[in-house]
């Protein structure tokens, strides 16, 4: 057969491949299918171009080229489809998790719904993670082994397999150490996307959870980044694991002639006007006394989460310290020198 017929065929025959790839991502996002079926618009908008490359480079594939150039046209194209493949695979699994995802994030709110959706969304990005990394490692070796020399070699590599599996597994220790440790934090409940927690004295939330590592966004805009490894090897405070409800305090150092009574009763009327407390929890109470005349006053409240926690403690704070300025003056912190009388000499 001549070379002229032969490209001309590929050039149709991918052309005709392209052209049902098409036919069916329009159908997918037709009237008929895509408002009723709902892995549609995820499986169009990743899976298009992928999709595109993989009929083309099978359609290729199949089609005879001259001698020639036969030999390795034929080996670039077989690691070229199983490229393709595994790129369509993967996207395909990411469109057919994403419309999942999607339907957790919408859920709003801190109540058990809004954990339980996080835990699975947390669970579904780590999941879908592992198996990417799996398919492209069994993709590189189905690539490997296309090639003559590495398929000879196989009996030998298999008969090897022990010294080597206990080679890699020390070289990929610490990497094998951090793929565990996000499955574990994943499938324990221990951490999960957009939990607040405080690490190294550092308030954030968990913006990113991968195999290896942890992105924490700081409360000023700042990421902090961990291996996975060390949230199974260190301590840590998670403030939203059950609940994102918490209690803040206020600690205020004034003179012992200071009117608690009237303070706690000031502090009640200031936080039923605040929209940041929760209605539930306050109070005002004498914790220490101090050298110098000066007591110790915490008050207490609650707020939904950590954030409004925080602002209602400064606010609280600022007004109480008004209040005591302008209606109680004698009462803020001074140091009192007792003279002793003049020797009688």
């Amino acid at each position: 057969m001549s070379p002229v017929p032969n490209w001309i065929a590929l050039v149709v025959t991918v052309l005709l491949a392209v052209a049902a790839v098409e036919v069916v991502r329009r159908v997918l996002r037709s009237r008929l299918i895509g408002p009723r079926w709902g892995p549609a618009e995820p499986l169009v908008r990743r899976c298009t171009w992928p999709g595109f490359a993989t009929a083309a480079v099978a359609t290729a594939n199949s089609v005879y080229l001259p001698d020639s150039a036969g030999g390795a046209v034929e080996r670039a194209l077989d690691l070229l489809l199983i490229g393709c493949v595994t790129w369509l695979v993967i996207q395909a699994a990411y469109a057919v998790t994403d419309q999942v995802l999607e339907r957790l994030v919408a859920v709003e709110g801190d109540g058990n719904r809004n954990r339980r959706a996080r835990r699975i969304r947390t669970q579904i990005t780590l999941v879908r993670r592992v198996a990417a990394a799996v398919v492209i490692v069994v993709a590189l070796g189905a690539m490997l082994f296309t090639f003559p020399a590495v398929r000879a070699l196989g009996a030998g590599l298999l008969a090897s397999a022990g010294i080597i599996g206990v080679v890699a597994g020390i070289a990929a220790q610490s990497m094998l150490g951090n793929l565990f440790a996000g499955l574990q934090l994943a499938f324990s409940d221990a951490l999960r996307l957009d939990d607040v927690v405080v690490v190294e004295n550092e308030w954030g939330r968990i913006e990113e959870l991968t195999l290896t590592y942890v992105v924490l966004r700081l409360w000023d805009e700042r990421r902090l980044v961990l291996p996975v490894s060390y949230f199974t090897q260190n301590p840590f405070e998670n403030w939203t694991r059950h609940g994102s409800r918490v209690i803040g305090h206020v600690v205020l150092r004034v003179d012992w002639s200071v009117p608690v009574e009237e303070l706690r009763t000031e502090l009640y009327h200031f936080l039923r006007g605040n929209p940041l407390w929760d209605q539930k929890d306050w109070t005002l109470q004498v914790t220490d006394m101090l050298p110098n005349g000066l007591v110790e006053l915490r008050a207490l409240m609650s707020a939904a989460d950590s954030a409004s926690a925080w602002d209602l403690k400064c606010d609280a704070r600022e007004h109480l310290i008004t209040h005591i300025r302008e209606k109680h003056p004698e009462a803020l912190p001074r140091f009192r020198v007792v003279e002793e009388p003049p020797s009688g000499r």
